[in-house]
């Protein structure tokens, strides 16, 4: 087909990528070219079929959706991306719209995916819509919070996040792995937070997290 839009789907679950050709290829002029497991694999997908549309799961083995995208962004590859992600940070969104032109998440990934190929062809942004509705009431309960605590507008947007992730009752192993960072790191972040928010106590940090825990899980 002369205009066909031509797909890569890059995922490490089988499953996940079964799922969206189908979907995919069950729209008139969509088809998907190639399907990778991880991110090296997936950029010498992109890099040898030269699709017009990459879809790339944030979280994969050997290199993830963002590094992958940052090596497809280097080499100047002609492919517009849309990131799939089971998270609705607003850090990631925001990281998300620097490196490609989607970011959808998974669970509504088979309803919206279709929607998002023809809207980011045709030259806009797609956000999965329940990503930005949630973000937005999100964004008013939080600047509430933080009125009330001026010190946290200190803290940088990694510090956030890892504090949000000791509220959720992660240990510091557990955030090393899933920030792809050394734990040494973590606890140095955690040491800058105790001291922006006058945290003392060995678990003057986690007691502070778990009592605000509804606010800095939004």
């Amino acid at each position: 087909m002369v205009n066909e839009i031509r797909i890569v789907v890059v995922d490490d679950h089988p499953i996940v990528r079964k799922g969206l050709r189908e979907v995919i290829e069950g729209e008139a002029g969509l088809k998907v070219v190639a399907e990778a497991g991880d991110g090296q694999a997936g950029i010498a997908e992109i890099e040898r079929l030269r699709p017009a549309i990459a879809i790339l799961d944030l979280h994969m083995p050997k290199q993830d959706g963002f590094s992958a995208a940052e090596v497809i962004r280097e080499r100047k590859l002609p492919v517009e991306i849309i990131f799939l992600t089971v998270h609705d940070e607003v850090d990631l969104l925001h990281r998300a719209m620097d490196l490609g032109r989607g970011y959808i998440l998974k669970e509504s990934a088979l309803v919206e995916i279709v929607t998002g190929i023809r809207t980011v062809m045709a030259g806009r942004l797609f956000v999965s819509p329940s990503i930005t509705a949630g973000l937005l009431k999100r964004r008013s309960r939080a600047e509430e919070f933080e009125r009330g605590m001026p010190a946290l507008s200190a803290l940088t947007p990694s510090e956030r996040r890892i504090l949000g992730m000791i509220a959720a009752g992660k240990p510091t192993k557990v955030i090393a792995a899933e920030l792809h960072i050394h734990p040494r790191t973590v606890e140095t972040h955690r040491g800058s937070i105790c001291h922006k928010l006058h945290l003392n106590g060995a678990n003057s940090l986690l007691r502070f997290a778990l009592e605000n825990k509804s606010h800095l899980l939004e």
